[in-house]
């Protein structure tokens, strides 16, 4: 059930991208506007992920578990209905609050699992939720084609609704809980800066990158962005705990999954954009809706395999190599991407090692967010991290299609030069995620191992070991 909750949260990220373009047809608006229906979605969750953890570790993770997937469904509902843009987007955003889903999953498998499945369990959650935004898009062309794009939200609603009430039947209710009040303050500030700064962000090319409003807003974004982490630190109850942030192992992770989700996201929404552009553009394939979504189908499918996978990578050369090297292996296919825009078996091959990539990090992120904080506060740590990826996302969307649209053709099509820039800076996120994936703290092949004393080996690095199950070794996924 956890399993198919979080699919169910990662479908609804991605099924809209390939269709952009028709719903910005069909609602009459422009492509600036229209990418709102993704950035939106993302910034809802960026901002209702760690609020929702930390109220389930509060009230009980299947209660709210249960309560977000009714608001999915709510929002499923809206977006559906939709006969503008500005509906549409108050329905995604809606759906955003299903970003809670992620740290409820792992909040849950924490409390309820042995502990030596514990990393296994996460690994195939994250995997899911990684994936499930590849299969998503995939699976836009062919519902589109026979049912019609408002079906991207009436089967989703169907999907969400069943999950709710076979969660409330089967999954227990956690007795683990942590007794703090929840402060709106802090969920306000975040909620500003973000807005002010992916509205820079998304506008910045239109008014001018030194326009008095694009830099009032970036400027006013950085201040609240201070005032934010100001009145966390101070906070008897803090939205996210700053203390637990500056712990190596989180800091660490938390920053790789920044870059890495301003990447992976901007990636899911443009790529279709790009192989759909016809080829009177001078590039682009023409591609219909299904296949486009073809095109970033090996994706997902080497994302998912390798997250299987990776648990046995962990054990054999350690979480920090494992990390590294799977930036490293999508930076080379963006870049590739970057020049690579005259055959479709190029992107094909491209998409596949990006999701080797990716699978190979994120699977290992989670656990390593899992095993640094102590069990009660699982929920938010978890929560923190996904919400930190998708805060990535919503910036890398807003970035990406500043660049893309930053020179449009006599037609009103993206010139080539502003996707082949748009990659490149996706290519040096992932670089960039390397470079900061080389300060997580080493630990033991197994990811986190105990001395003699059942002490953790590497204390300092704010690491819960794993207990080995009786008679055999920690099994990792």
């Amino acid at each position: 059930m956890l399993a198919v909750s979080v699919t169910g949260f990662a479908l609804l990220q991605s099924l809209v991208t390939p269709v952009l373009s028709e719903i910005q047809a069909n609602l009459h608006t422009d492509q600036k506007t229209v990418t709102w229906v993704l950035t939106g979605y993302l910034l809802a969750a960026s901002i209702c992920t760690p609020i929702v953890g930390r109220v389930g570790d509060r009230v009980g993770k299947k209660r709210v578990l249960v309560t977000v997937l009714v608001g999915l469904s709510i929002g499923s509902l809206v977006a559906g209905l939709a006969t503008s843009i500005g509906p549409m987007i108050i329905g995604r955003v809606i759906q955003g609050v299903g970003g809670g889903v992620l740290p409820l999953a792992f909040g849950i498998v924490r409390d309820e699992f042995p502990e030596r499945k514990i990393p296994g369990a996460v690994g195939i959650l994250a995997s899911l939720g990684a994936v499930g935004g590849g299969i998503g898009i995939v699976l836009a062309g062919p519902i589109v084609d026979t049912l019609g794009y408002h079906w991207l939200f009436w089967l989703p609603m169907i999907v969400t609704i069943l999950a709710a009430i076979v969660a409330h039947a089967i999954i227990p209710e956690s007795l683990v809980r942590t007794p703090s009040k929840i402060s709106l303050l802090p969920a306000l500030l975040l909620s500003t800066w973000l807005v002010c700064l992916l509205l820079a962000l998304s506008q910045g090319g239109d008014w001018g990158w030194t326009s008095g409003r694009t830099i009032a807003l970036t400027v006013a974004s950085l201040a609240v962005a201070a005032a934010w982490v100001w009145v966390e630190k101070r906070s008897a109850s803090p939205l996210i705990d700053m203390d637990m942030m500056r712990l190596p192992a989180v800091w660490t992770a938390n920053s790789v999954a920044l870059l890495v989700g301003f990447a992976m996201y901007a990636a899911y929404a443009f790529l279709p954009q790009f192989a759909q552009t016809p080829g009177t553009a001078g590039y682009g394939f023409g591609a219909s809706i299904t296949e486009s979504g073809l095109i970033l189908l090996p994706m997902a499918v080497t994302m998912f395999v390798v997250g299987l996978l990776s648990g046995t990578l962990v054990r054999l050369i350690g979480p920090k190599v494992v990390v590294v090297t799977g930036c490293l292996v999508s930076a080379s296919s963006m870049a590739a991407l970057a020049l690579a825009h005259d055959e479709k078996w190029e992107h094909y091959l491209a998409n596949a090692i990006i999701g080797v990539g990716v699978g190979l990090v994120l699977s290992c992120l989670s656990n390593l967010i899992v095993a640094a904080v102590p069990q009660e506060q699982t929920g938010v740590a978890s929560g923190i991290n996904a919400n930190i990826r998708t805060i990535g996302g919503s910036i890398g969307a807003a970035v990406m299609a500043g660049l893309v649209t930053s020179s449009l053709l006599p037609n009103g099509l993206p010139r080539e030069a502003g996707y082949t820039n748009g990659f490149l800076a996706l290519a040096g996120a992932f670089v960039l995620a390397a470079s900061v994936a080389l300060l997580i703290p080493r630990a033991g092949r197994r990811g986190v191992e105990k001395d003699l004393t059942g002490e953790p080996e590497h204390p300092e690095l704010g690491l819960v070991a794993a207990e080995p199950a009786a008679g055999g070794s920690p099994s990792s996924g």
